[in-house]
């Protein structure tokens, strides 16, 4: 009875459809991926931003127009280029209609970043207030929206500006909630654009973004020279440009990119020249290597051009296309060929650099043989723990690698959410165990303070336990293809044990993980320090300045409580902390940031500069001024 009952509720007042607007503010994630806050490089307000940006790239790919403004104050963002300009009478449509746009005719826009025509539409319909003007042959015309609903339409009018278009937006704050913009994930936005695109500059906030060199200049600024093993290589050819050394960091870091667009998941060129690279190699030095001695320790950086690239999402973050056009050459014959050219050919005239490459990848396979033993006791060891039952609470997804269509892309959405927390002691892990999303949300249980590990070699990581079971939870032990989750967040105590746990896990995975950090996986929680309530109304509070607020806001003499560690919060409360409004900092690694150099400075030897800005530090980010047990311990901890 009750499958007649509901085959009857299906009625045609079942079938709804929904406008452009309506569709892309119901489902922001179809088009800009994950909401977020501004805490993650891969957050929707900076797709917003891309978006706009993309068609100012492809202006200038076409010719038209050799720099971008972009200002952004506070949270309204300001674009403006010097291409041909929106036609005047086309400035509503392009905006607001979805499959409207120049991007179709391949004749115009033959290897373009986008071609859907939906960009410029979701950021309208995502934001409070959207206004674009286009300037062309001395005439200008302007539409504003709200929300993606027209609010007014000026007439044309003649203008002296030069040819282009400028638009305006703010964010809707009903959509991302407490949102920020970092600069940091911005400059490094707009560095990409200017390494694929010679000859383009592009000013933001006043400072100035150009690059002659392309991907040459992107692993400089990403390397530091002092540990480089070799020059980096550069090598260009039509619709492809490579660039290639390695270092000493552990791991493998590859930048890939399509018509100009950052795939910061890589896809089936990234793959294309992992392996196009390993058999290259094995040709050149006559030698059977292992693929990953051969990768282990690589900086490198791939673009290709290709005519109606195919992206697995709307945010263009992996490319899908296997082939360079309909019916033209494979990706991976493509990049095998150039590569069996132009890198043979690289290593035999410069014989230096290809002993250099040489010594490094056996080096990698003698580090690689030494741990292999260690290594297999080291998993017999994380199987006897039973990981899941004793450090490890998972969650239920899990990704499906032969899901397909809209259930791939459902997949990948929810790949995105996949968090685990890292927490120190029962009573907060317990308290994040009971409160957090089963389906997105793992927690990983430290016992104690892990070890200090700067400047021991990987080995450590098989030998010490804590370390084996969180690489064995993470998956990372064969690189970050397999990484289990997406967000790692440290959840520690906001006191100075807590950040010393904090230090020790950012140092385990700077020193053996540094891609974890470098791709933007790796967070700190923020958790409030304070409770302000009344009867009518309770607020939480993450520092003095928001504590002060609150009092002042419910007046009177308001309940304060000071929470001093996780445990404290019932798992009620946490439930709020690590929803959909979760505040969580990320651990950021700047290109021009020497590793090594930061992690002997705060975790080396002990020296007095580094004691007194230890301690001086934590006095400021924990409570001014501290008790004498807690100078105490704020310099035990400095000089550990």
């Amino acid at each position: 009875m009750a499958e007649t009952k509901n085959m009857f509720d299906y009625t045609e007042e079942s079938i709804k459809s929904l406008d452009w607007r309506e569709h892309i503010r119901l489902r922001p994630g179809m088009y800009i991926g994950k909401l977020g806050d501004g805490s993650s490089a891969d957050d929707g307000i900076y797709v917003l931003v891309k978006e706009v940006v993309d068609n100012c790239i492809d202006e200038h790919t076409m010719g038209y127009g050799k720099h971008v403004d972009v200002t952004i104050d506070q949270k309204t963002v300001t674009i403006r280029d010097y291409g041909r300009g929106i036609p005047l009478g086309k400035v509503v449509d392009v905006v607001s209609k979805i499959n409207t746009g120049a991007k179709y005719d391949s004749k115009a826009f033959q290897k373009s970043v986008g071609l859907n025509g939906v960009g410029t539409k979701a950021v309208n319909a995502l934001s409070n207030y959207f206004k674009v003007t286009a300037f062309r042959e001395g005439k200008e015309k302007t539409a504003e929206f709200e929300r993606g609903v027209l609010t007014k339409e000026y007439k044309e009018a003649k203008t002296s500006e030069e040819n282009g278009t400028l638009v305006t937006f703010i964010p809707d704050d009903k959509v991302f909630k407490n949102f920020h913009f970092i600069n940091d994930y911005l400059e490094n936005l707009f560095w990409n654009y200017c390494y694929l695109n010679a000859g383009l500059i592009i000013n933001f906030n006043g400072k100035k973004f150009v690059s002659k060199n392309g991907l040459l200049d992107l692993l400089q600024r990403r390397t530091n020279e002092d540990e480089l093993r070799y020059p980096i290589i550069h090598l260009k050819g039509d619709d492809i440009e490579v660039a290639i050394t390695h270092n000493n960091d552990y791991g493998e870091e590859i930048f890939s990119f399509v018509n100009g667009q950052f795939t910061t998941q890589g896809g089936t060129h990234q793959q294309a020249f992992r392996e196009a690279f390993v058999k290259v190699i094995r040709d050149f030095y006559k030698k059977d290597y292992d693929a990953a001695d051969i990768r282990q320790s690589i900086a490198a950086a791939v673009s290709v051009r290709v005519i109606e690239p195919v992206f697995e999402s709307q945010t263009k973050t992996k490319l899908g296309s296997q082939y360079l056009a309909e019916g033209g050459t494979s990706m991976k014959n493509f990049v095998y060929d150039f590569l069996a050219k132009e890198l043979d050919n690289y290593l035999h005239k410069n014989p230096s650099t290809a002993d250099a490459l040489k010594k490094r990848i056996e080096q990698n396979e003698k580090e690689r043989k030494e741990l292999a033993g260690i290594k297999k006791l080291a998993n017999e060891r994380a199987k006897k723990a039973n990981l899941h039952n004793k450090k490890l609470r998972d969650c239920r997804f899990h990704y499906n690698e032969e899901a397909t269509g809209k259930e791939k892309e459902a997949v990948l959405e929810k790949q995105k959410e996949s968090t685990i927390f890292i927490t120190e002691g029962d009573s907060a892990s317990g308290s994040i165990t009971k409160a957090r999303n089963v389906e997105t949300q793992a927690v990983f249980s430290l016992r104690g303070k892990p070890l200090n590990c700067f400047g021991l070699t990987k080995k450590v990581v098989y030998e010490n336990e804590e370390f084996n079971l969180l690489q064995h939870a993470l998956n990372i032990e064969d690189g970050l293809e397999s990484l289990r989750y997406n967000n790692i967040v440290i959840a520690t105590d906001a006191d100075v044990d807590g950040m010393h746990i904090r230090l020790l896990l950012m140092t385990f995975f700077l020193q053996f993980f540094p891609d974890l950090v470098k791709n933007g996986h790796v967070y700190i929680l923020e958790t409030p320090l304070f409770r302000v309530r009344n009867k009518q109304e309770t607020i939480y509070c993450y520092d003095e300045t928001e504590k002060q607020a609150a009092v002042k806001k419910l007046g009177g003499k308001p309940e304060i409580t000071r929470f001093k560690g996780l445990g404290e919060i019932s798992p009620d409360e946490f439930a709020r902390f690590i929803g959909a409004e979760m505040r969580k900092e990320p651990v950021m690694v700047m290109p021009e940031t020497h590793i090594q150099q930061i992690l002997e400075y705060y975790m080396g030897k002990n020296t007095q500069e580094r004691q007194e800005f230890i301690i001086g530090n934590l006095k400021v980010e924990i409570d001014t001024p501290l008790s004498p047990e807690g100078e105490k311990r704020v310099s035990e901890i400095a000089t550990a």
